[in-house]
């Protein structure tokens, strides 16, 4: 967390690129003490971490079931059903269905953002995860949360969503492109965390009232 422009998504770049004083911040970023692997860095099978950033436009006009196929032979796996059962995740974080057949030119950005969760989990199988603020793309936060953690991924956001901050275990906070603090709270904020779902349910049914093209006239917590 951070104000704009705090160095949240350099801090996350670095790691996902293994920075060696070779990007713009001049960090340096080491796995257990010491320079990573050279497979680490040039070989997605045996790279550690997924980034899945806010620019979620694809430049390949492949189908969805062709795109995960790509990443699955990338990645050297043998699994007949491992792109149907990508494609059923995906459709766990977004109310928009998902179809193999599709373009993922075609797709929006909560449908895009939601199938490059799931490839994360399902193929690239990485251990760290990289998300770049998530709730933008208006998908189901939570239950990509909650499935992250049952796989036992040790994930870093990025966001501005006070719902998120407040499900994650700890809070790194930047300030002017360096790591200000790290705060663990440790149970000390669960009333704030069931206000924090209460409004954010508020929230997504306003969201899709809207978008439904319905008039919000009686009270928003109704």
């Amino acid at each position: 967390v951070g104000p704009t422009g705090s160095g949240k998504s350099a801090l996350i770049n670095d790691i996902e690129v293994f920075a060696r004083n070779d990007t713009s911040t001049g960090r340096t970023v080491l796995v257990n003490g010491d320079y990573p692997p050279e497979e680490f860095v040039r070989d997605p099978a045996y790279k550690p971490v997924a980034l899945i950033t806010q620019n979620t436009r694809c430049l390949a006009d492949l189908t969805v079931e062709e795109f995960l196929a790509m990443h699955v032979r990338s990645r050297k796996i043998e699994d007949e059903g491992i792109v149907d059962r990508t494609i059923d995740l995906a459709n766990e974080f977004t109310g928009e269905a998902i179809r193999p057949a599709a373009r993922m030119t075609a797709l929006s950005g909560g449908q895009t953002r939601s199938l490059l969760v799931a490839d994360a989990v399902m193929i690239a199988a990485a251990p760290i995860l990289l998300l770049d603020e998530v709730e933008n793309a208006g998908i189901f936060k939570e239950r990509v949360i909650e499935v992250l953690r049952a796989g036992g991924k040790a994930v870093i956001f990025v966001t501005h969503d006070p719902l998120v901050s407040l499900l994650s275990a700890r809070r790194i906070v930047m300030r002017d492109g360096a790591v200000e603090r790290v705060i663990e709270p440790g149970g000390r904020e669960d009333a704030a965390l069931s206000e924090a779902r209460r409004l954010d349910d508020i929230l997504r049914r306003m969201r899709e009232e809207i978008r439904a093209g319905n008039l919000i006239t009686g009270s928003a917590g109704a």
